[in-house]
């Protein structure tokens, strides 16, 4: 593989070394009109915009993964690999099944349990535990702490399917202590376990499967700003 790559058009050099990946790209273009100084679109292939600019005068790209592993996967690849990005922090909406964490918690992701087949490419001979990198959660806990931010440190489920056929769903993993559903945080971590790199999810609950609590779609993409301003400490405390 070479730059551009087939999904990223930026130039060697236009991508910082720490890169914030919201799900939706209308997410990305919001964080980089709102936070960001200077801001400059690197890449708008196939709609997934990316910007770079700077927090705190430290430089930052933020740009969008899609929904789902293959597609977190396939940009985390070509940003660690042909980019030489370091860090990743996924920050995104998740499913609370805990009735102690409610909507705009903030869930850091220590651990990602997944119903995937993303780590048979690895040719593993048993299971791969997907986690964070620990320089990053800590970095992550002591912004929070900072911040006067409380969030809750935990497993997620990272899920390949985001409706089911009405059978019991997540009460299995619910029983397991996992705090939340999402469908990215394994992928990624997988990718940066597998090319020596630091990833970390840092996840706003969206909605709760059994409280019945939820946010509208545009409060998704509009209303996430205390996950925003951590994941962008993070990335000026890993400069």
């Amino acid at each position: 593989m070479s730059i551009p790559t087939p999904h990223n058009t930026a130039k060697l050099g236009e991508i910082a070394k720490t890169v914030l990946m919201p799900g939706d790209p209308l997410r990305s273009k919001f964080i980089a009109e709102n936070f960001l100084t200077e801001p400059r679109l690197i890449n708008n292939v196939r709609g997934v915009q990316g910007y770079t600019g700077f927090w705190k005068n430290v430089p930052v790209t933020v740009m969008a993964s899609g929904m789902g592993m293959p597609s977190i996967g396939i940009y985390s690849w070509e940003l660690y690999s042909e980019y030489g990005v370091e860090n990743i922090l996924r920050i995104g909406s998740a499913g609370s099944i805990q009735d102690d964490l409610h909507v705009r918690d903030i869930v850091l992701a220590m651990g990602a349990c997944t119903d995937s087949n993303f780590a048979h490419q690895f040719a593993l001979p048993g299971t791969f535990a997907p986690i964070a990198d620990y320089t990053l959660l800590s970095a992550a806990m002591d912004c929070a702490k900072k911040s006067g931010l409380s969030p809750r440190v935990g497993n997620v489920m990272s899920a390949d399917n985001f409706y089911d056929d009405g059978s019991d769903g997540p009460d299995a993993w619910r029983k397991m202590g996992v705090l939340a559903i999402e469908m990215e945080c394994a992928g990624l971590y997988m990718n940066a376990a597998r090319l020596g790199k630091r990833a970390l999810g840092i996840l706003t609950v969206s909605d709760h499967l059994y409280l019945h609590e939820n946010l509208s779609a545009e409060e998704r993409q509009t209303s996430f700003t205390e996950m925003m301003e951590l994941a962008l400490d993070t990335a000026v405390a890993m400069d």
